[in-house]
């Protein structure tokens, strides 16, 4: 029988879905109070299901069951890291998408409402990433008073949904704290209520987690827990009013003390160990030693329209080969900003317009020029600014992926991989106070892999920082939050090109640093109140 679970002042209805670790997954809330887990593949089964949530749509895959009512948006568009791209790169310098889908348009544009189809999309998909949690928590919990392993299975659900909570706080600023299965409507929770429990549940995860790098991969460990509250912390001046540097620090420092390393296998001998972190293969070309927490993806067994297979073929156009790429073909929609090109050292201007590099002397510039406009006149069309080429579904010898329809993408997605942890201490540093000699070696390891100048102490600031952020870790899901960080979301301090609408980029309103909570939960939910100005 299935539970239906009130969460977020929503009735969430819960499925099974695909054997994301090898396993045939259990839905947590297919159990009832009675009929708990019975061995350690029940539960491991479960747990499948937790980090699913993340990576896959539905039990059916690519679509035709979705985890999320279709009403609410389409299930192609549903998967979490296409959302998370959609709202944490395509409203900002780094992306933009000529698509004319309900709601898209208005991402870019800064002009969502409170019935956005995406924005309402992540608030579902995040909640139910919390309420699979939250079953598979009480309903494994007395099978891991006998067995340990079963007990790290917990440790590792917790610390989803700590994550699902962060990216919540992040979005979302005030959402109800929903920890335990309920039918009860939630109260709403502050920031800073949910900064605690993230805080603490974290802090509480690095006795319970197994050691770094002990675990299988895809499954996260200890240094997981260190690195979201790294991330928590670098950010916490905006989610709590307070400066946490020293906290950010301290807590970077014991993953890269850690196990984990970064990249330098060159596996493709093109010159640079950058592109093996985005490839068909990077489970085993050495760039998985890089990733402390990722979503895997399959071309056969974990099909959907978002995850990998988003992020190669949606960037794929005009005079592009999409057989480069190792798919089939391109859904010409995603591009970059001048604001990103230029962030690389190199300016198109009417002298150079026809003399594009054919080096940027950094290897993770990984543009497309050939027919592409340095300037935008609009979105649309897809010639409209510099194609991406960063995600690809081919090994390190060139090989395309899996699935032989090229459909399909085996590449996995790094959540966290340790170059964000160099660059969250760095910037802690150049924010705060540390060690900046520390700091600027670790930015050199990253230039130094990309074969790029290395920087020098004089060339050390914040607004370096920042871009080296933006040079290393573009299209990954995080500048949105890097530019609320920043001060230059939403200001005009800081403008690229179709900001807030306009052609050369405009301010927008200060409420646009959060999402509004969708209309369908306030309406279900009297206890919750809508963010501020929507």
């Amino acid at each position: 029988m299935k539970k239906i679970i009130y969460l977020f002042g929503i009735i969430a209805l819960t499925f099974s879905c695909h054997n994301d670790l090898d396993q045939n997954p259990i839905d947590p809330d297919l159990f009832t109070e009675v009929d708990v887990y019975k061995t350690a593949d029940d539960a491991r089964g479960a747990l499948a299901k937790v980090y699913a949530g993340l990576a896959i749509t539905g039990q059916q895959g690519p679509a035709g069951d979705p985890d999320i009512d279709p009403s609410l948006i389409d299930e192609g568009f549903s998967q979490y890291t296409r959302i998370l791209f959609t709202l944490n790169e395509i409203t900002t310098d780094h992306s933009v998408v000529g698509w004319g889908d309900p709601g898209l348009p208005n991402i870019h544009e800064m002009s969502w409402d409170v019935n956005n189809p995406w924005t309402k999309g992540m608030y579902f998909r995040l909640a139910q990433v919390v309420s699979f949690a939250n079953s598979f928590i009480e309903n494994a919990a007395d099978l891991a008073k006998s067995n340990s392993e079963v007990g790290y299975y917990i440790a590792e659900a917790r610390l989803i949904r700590a994550y699902a909570y962060l990216q919540l706080m992040d979005m979302y600023a005030n959402v109800p704290l929903v920890t335990k299965v309920t039918t009860e409507l939630p109260k709403q929770s502050s920031r800073a209520e949910l900064f605690a429990f993230v805080e603490s549940e974290l802090l509480d995860l690095d006795s319970s987690l197994k050691e770094p790098k002990s675990n299988e991969y895809g499954r996260v460990d200890k240094a997981a827990a260190w690195s979201l509250l790294s991330r928590l912390y670098l950010n916490a001046r905006v989610y709590i009013g307070q400066d946490k540097f020293n906290e950010t620090i301290a807590e970077s420092e014991k993953v890269m003390n850690s196990s984990y390393s970064l990249n330098t296998n060159d596996g493709n001998s093109n010159g640079s160990a950058y592109d093996e972190l985005f490839l068909a293969d990077n489970d085993i070309n050495g760039a998985q030693n890089e990733f402390i927490f990722l979503l895997q993806f399959d071309g056969l067994n974990s099909q959907s329209w978002g995850g990998s297979t988003f992020l190669v073929h949606a960037p794929i156009g005009g005079t592009m080969d999409a057989s480069q790429f190792g798919v089939n073909g391109g859904w010409a929609g995603l591009r970059t900003t001048k604001a990103l090109v230029d962030k690389f050292g190199y300016a198109v201007t009417a002298s150079n317009a026809d003399n594009e590099p054919t080096s940027w002397g950094d290897s993770r510039a990984m543009f497309h020029t050939d027919g592409q406009n340095y300037e935008m006149a609009k979105i649309p069309k897809f010639t409209e600014g510099y194609g991406v080429t960063k995600f690809r579904n081919v090994d390190v010898n060139g090989n395309p992926g899996s699935d032989s329809s090229g459909d399909h993408v085996d590449m996995d997605i790094p959540i966290i991989r340790l170059a964000e942890i160099y660059l969250n201490y760095a910037e802690a540093v150049a924010r705060g106070s540390g060690d900046s000699a520390t700091a600027l070696t670790l930015i050199n390891a990253l230039r130094a892999r990309a074969g790029a100048p290395l920087a020098s102490a004089a060339d050390f600031n914040t607004q370096f920082v920042m871009d080296e952020r933006s040079r290393e870790l573009y299209w990954e899901g995080l500048r949105r939050t890097d530019l609320i960080r920043d001060g230059k979301f939403v200001s005009a301090n800081y403008l690229w090109p179709f900001k807030a609408g306009a052609a050369q980029g405009t301010a927008s309103e200060e409420h646009r640093k959060i999402f509004p909570l969708p209309e369908d939960v306030l309406l279900v939910n009297p206890n919750l109140q809508q963010n501020p100005n929507y």
